[in-house]
């Protein structure tokens, strides 16, 4: 245990207390201004490009930005980091180029929809509501897991900094992230998001050009990073390290192409995509595209440095010494580690909130998102059709605590303590079923209901069962057959169902507006 009289621990603890306090007080200024769900879920549609951007940006990165790949790169992933960043990076940017502009421009043209599941209701007149409640049941699904693993990152980073239970710094992370977004709603998620995106970006920075001076400029700290290789390969690290760098050194087209169908998933992600609908106007979504594709390009550089030299740089350089070694699941912890080491301890608290700006950014985003499609589409759009502001706003409250607890609850559970393997999970789910229709939903017309429904429902069983197998092709990641699956099954399925000529009107109208 910690002694928390130390005046390092206490600067620490003050760092954090006046970020925790700072994200509050935005959720209760926010408060005062949302007054309808339209507020609460979209902000009014009245957010500008940065805050768009950073927003979108910070709560896509999550907690695995900072805690799941530096992880990965202090193992000796670099091959897998590198293809997954490379499809994140290109996932983003297509993201913004292809589906930004449309999305906002139909969600407007087919009723003013303001979640993703009245979207698709509108889209393809779903009069039956099947897609509503497919699409409501698989965002509360997944997003119950991707909030999970906010809250691992919270337990470990308030055990790696300071010494707490890793229940404890989980209750104390779910505590105020329920706070400010059951306050505040999108635009108060938006604002701590924008303070979240720029906290995390600071961090990378002057922490990267912190290490690479620290270890001896470039080339002698990628050389370093090198021999630590060599050497762990020999064993001289422990059996541990000796595999993880093996296994990473037999890495195959397989898994390139794996890592790679990352990128999938951003077109299929409620928390990112609702980003577009909540900006101004489609003519700043060009200035967003640059600040986000700049946000990402130096973050996952970021994570690259942070995580291969974290093994030298924990070192103090030199690997001749007893090298303090991260293992048994703490390797996730290099870059809370790091920052500890290089800091003074106040200094070191406000770049250590930036692992918590990244947990907090992406749960607020994705409890907001699931409680949206529960409040509007399923209680306001099926069960109580008269429900006034006040009742849906509340129901969305309550859905918000209700699926923050059972996030809670699955973390408790044996095996659920990866960050990286959680994420992983929940990002395939919306990518392979989301991504694929709303690719359909916004460029082919002659796309049904029928269709959408019964790629959403095999394009899951595909994930869920893939996820579950292991040897051989079906250790490709799951987001590439399920996206696969979704696709072909939606369009096979329009193909064989009677077309509405009111929806194909629509659509043809949607395509004839002006941005």
């Amino acid at each position: 245990m910690s002694d928390f009289t130390n005046p390092g621990m206490l600067a620490r603890i003050c760092a954090f207390v006046l970020y925790l306090g700072f994200m509050i007080y935005i959720g209760i200024r926010s408060s005062r201004k949302t007054n309808n769900t339209k507020d609460f879920f979209l902000g009014g549609r009245k957010l500008g490009p940065w805050v768009t951007a950073l927003s979108a940006e910070a709560s896509d990165s999550s907690a695995w930005l900072l805690m799941g790949l530096p992880g990965l790169c202090y193992l000796g992933g670099i091959r897998e980091t590198f293809w997954t960043s490379l499809g994140l990076i290109a996932g983003t940017y297509l993201n913004w180029l292809l589906v930004a502009k449309p999305l906002r421009k139909c969600s407007i043209a087919f009723g003013d929809s303001i979640t993703i599941p009245a979207f698709f209701k509108n889209r393809f007149h779903d009069k039956s509501n099947v897609l509503t409640v497919i699409s409501v049941a698989l965002i509360v699904f997944f997003f119950t897991i991707y909030t999970a693993s906010g809250l691992v990152a919270c337990g470990k980073l308030f055990r790696s900094v300071f010494g707490l239970d890793y229940h404890v710094g989980m209750v104390i992370g779910l505590i105020v992230i329920l706070t400010y977004t059951i306050l505040g709603g999108y635009r108060a998620v938006c604002t701590t998001d924008f303070v979240q995106g720029g906290l995390i970006f600071a961090a990378f920075v002057i922490s990267s050009i912190i290490a690479i001076v620290t270890l001896g400029g470039v080339s002698e700290a990628v050389s370093k990073a090198n021999e630590f290789s060599v050497l762990a390969l020999a064993g001289q690290f422990g059996e541990e390290m000796k595999k993880a760098f093996g296994s990473n050194a037999n890495y195959s087209v397989k898994d390139a192409i794996s890592a790679f169908a990352w990128c999938l998933g951003y077109f299929g992600m409620p928390h990112i995509i609702i980003r577009f609908m909540g900006i101004r106007s489609n003519h700043e979504i060009t200035k967003a595209r640059r600040v986000g594709i700049i946000w990402m390009l130096v973050s996952y550089i970021g994570t690259f440095i942070i995580g291969t030299l974290g093994t030298v740089y924990l070192a103090g350089g030199d690997l001749s010494a007893p090298v303090k070694l991260l293992t048994g699941g703490l390797q996730e912890t290099v870059f809370s580690e790091t920052m500890l080491k290089m800091y003074p301890a106040f200094i070191a608290g406000i770049f250590l909130c930036a692992i918590l700006a990244a947990s907090m950014s992406t749960a607020d985003s994705q409890l907001l998102s699931a409680a949206s499609a529960v409040s509007l589409d399923i209680y306001k759009g099926l069960i109580n059709k008269d429900a006034d502001e006040k009742k849906v706003l509340n129901v969305s409250r309550i859905t918000v605590l209700a699926i923050a607890l059972v996030a809670f609850f699955i973390c408790l559970l044996p095996n659920n303590d990866s960050i990286f393997g959680l994420v992983s999970y929940a990002w395939a789910g919306f990518g392979a079923t989301f991504g694929a229709l709303i690719f359909l939903a916004l460029f082919w017309r002659n796309c049904t209901a029928a269709g959408a429904a019964t790629g959403l429902i095999l394009g899951f069983i595909t994930v869920v069962v893939w996820h579950n197998l292991h040897g051989g092709i079906f250790d490709v990641y799951e987001i590439l057959p399920g996206f696969i699956v979704t696709l072909i099954s939606a369009v096979v399925v329009s193909l064989c169902t009677k077309k509405d000529p009111e929806v194909l009107a629509e659509f043809d109208e949607y395509k004839q507006m002006k941005d």
